[in-house]
């Protein structure tokens, strides 16, 4: 999506400069989709440059904390929170999900991860960007069972992923007691497969709510109205 060193928001501006990961499509769905309407505390796993955490902090008066493993990126939301609107409501920690777990955090409400999830293919020559896009340093079983460790009983997870994970990682959270409530299929358009699951997982077993959304029109010129009205509040030509 972006190729500058920094991507501006309505409310927001973030600097990408040293973040293996960019501001991409994938964060701004999920950080538009995730329901926080009732949140106090909101984690963001996986933080990248703080785009999440920020959107949250837009959407909600949560207190977000966000943490990273990757320094570059770690000091770039940190930066980025600085300077936001909302810099007394955001925390980001350079710190791994795993050690985070560990450390015993007060529990939340609210849970988001934009994952990184490339599991067998090959890994980038940048230890950064593979550190960012591929899971060997969260495995989904690690993920899973540590969301447990910290989502308070009536809590959500909403998380992204792409088509080729969203089978194991369903399972993986099954096992610990998770289930799938709402689901919506991502499509660039709709003659296209889709690419992309929101998913919103709870501990309360229900029947999962399904619905779809298309980025761009049959034509592909032009964003639908549907990825519009969900992202207007944060892109500047919506």
């Amino acid at each position: 999506m972006a190729k500058n060193n920094w991507f501006q928001f309505k409310q927001f501006r973030i600097i990408q400069e040293r973040a293996a990961m960019k501001v991409g499509t994938d964060g701004v769905l999920l950080g538009a989709w995730a329901d926080v309407s009732t949140a106090r505390t909101i984690l963001d796993i996986g933080a990248g440059t703080g785009l999440i955490a920020l959107m949250m902090a837009q959407r909600s008066e949560a207190k977000v904390t966000g943490i990273e493993i990757e320094k570059n990126a770690a000091e770039e939301a940190i930066e980025n929170a600085e300077n936001s609107p909302w810099n007394q409501q955001i925390t980001i920690l350079n710190i791994s999900f795993q050690d985070f777990v560990k450390s015993k955090p007060g529990l939340f409400d609210r849970i988001v991860s934009n994952p990184p999830f490339f599991t067998n293919s090959q890994k980038s020559k940048c230890g950064n960007l593979a550190m960012a896009k591929h899971n060997h340093l969260l495995p989904w079983a690690d993920l899973a069972h540590g969301i447990t460790r910290l989502l308070v009983p009536d809590g959500k997870l909403a998380i992204i992923l792409p088509v080729t994970a969203v089978s194991e990682f369903v399972k993986m959270a099954e096992k610990e007691k998770l289930f799938l409530l709402r689901e919506t299929e991502v499509r660039p358009n709709n003659l296209k497969y889709p690419h992309r699951y929101l998913m919103e997982f709870g501990y309360n077993k229900a029947e999962t709510e399904k619905n779809f959304l298309n980025i761009h029109n049959d034509d592909g010129v032009g964003f639908t109205d549907q990825y519009k009205e969900l992202t207007r509040d944060f892109y500047l030509n919506f």
